[in-house]
């Protein structure tokens, strides 16, 4: 609101969410502004899902702009999905390390852009991982569902876009979806990134297989991506996000993951 010189009246509608019970973090931090609100739960597809419905309401007409966003918490997204961090547990290789962050994008109908030009929503994809710390492994499917979609119907192939980013399915993900994307004939390997693996360095690091909750692939895109678009350093991006739609009771119960993946196109002009 500050960096557009925005009061909370200008602003039609916004959509966040996060991944505490019933969205609590966003919830509480919107009630302190007069802004319609629509709470969102995409777990980490949540910023991919709310940018897309916004994009959506303003091209349909319902509203004339909207705010997006996402964020998570660390220690919280431990807590509830995993073990409490008193327990000191050992991590899995393929756990990943829960970003605390949160990003907010402002869309409306015209403007100097980068512009959203095209957005795909992700079917339920669900192949019977039941390894909550393995969260890159029961994404990735849906990821590769969502772009073989997207490709087909967009009439696009992956040498289209300068990067075609995913988030977050951190190091073991990522390579499960290019093999995966590859076995479906299209090789990504060459432009794909994931927010994961971007967020946290590999090296100096110790997070395991990367990044992941709704703020991770909602600050690389606010913070990294975007600034990149605007400065023409990148011309069109796919950004899709990917949630693992489990809850707690879930996995004591032994049921499996069921993923899915939200992607937008953007473009820094348009024609």
């Amino acid at each position: 609101m500050e960096k557009r010189k925005l009061n909370a009246r200008d602003i039609d509608i916004a959509l966040g969410g996060d991944l505490c019970n019933q969205i609590t973090s966003t919830g509480f931090a919107y009630r302190d502004y007069m802004i319609p609100f629509g709470g969102m739960y995409g777990a980490c597809s949540t910023m991919s899902l709310t940018m897309a419905t916004a994009a959506c309401l303003i091209s349909g007409g319902v509203v004339n702009n909207a705010v997006a966003g996402a964020s998570s918490h660390f220690c919280t997204a431990e807590r509830q999905f995993r073990t409490p961090l008193d327990y000191g547990g050992k991590r899995t290789p393929t756990a990943q390390w829960t970003v605390t962050g949160a990003a907010n994008v402002f869309l409306e109908r015209e403007g100097k852009g980068p512009f959203i030009t095209k957005v795909c929503f992700g079917r339920i994809v669900d192949l019977g991982i039941t390894d909550a710390n393995n969260m890159g492994a029961a994404m990735a499917p849906a990821a590769v569902s969502t772009l073989t979609r997207y490709f087909g119907e967009s009439g696009t192939t992956p040498t289209d876009y300068d990067l075609i980013v995913t988030g977050d399915l951190g190091w073991e993900g990522s390579r499960i979806l290019c093999d995966l994307m590859m076995a479906e004939g299209r090789d990504i390997s060459a432009n794909h990134n994931d927010c994961g693996k971007m967020i946290f360095s590999r090296n100096t690091q110790d997070t395991h297989s990367g990044g992941s909750g709704c703020g991770c692939a909602a600050i690389v895109l606010g913070g990294y991506l975007l600034p990149k678009l605007q400065r023409g350093e990148l011309h069109r991006i796919l950004f899709m996000a990917t949630g693992a739609m489990m809850s707690p009771d879930s996995v004591k119960q032994g049921q499996s993951i069921p993923g899915v993946a939200h992607l937008v196109c953007l473009e820094s002009t348009l024609g």
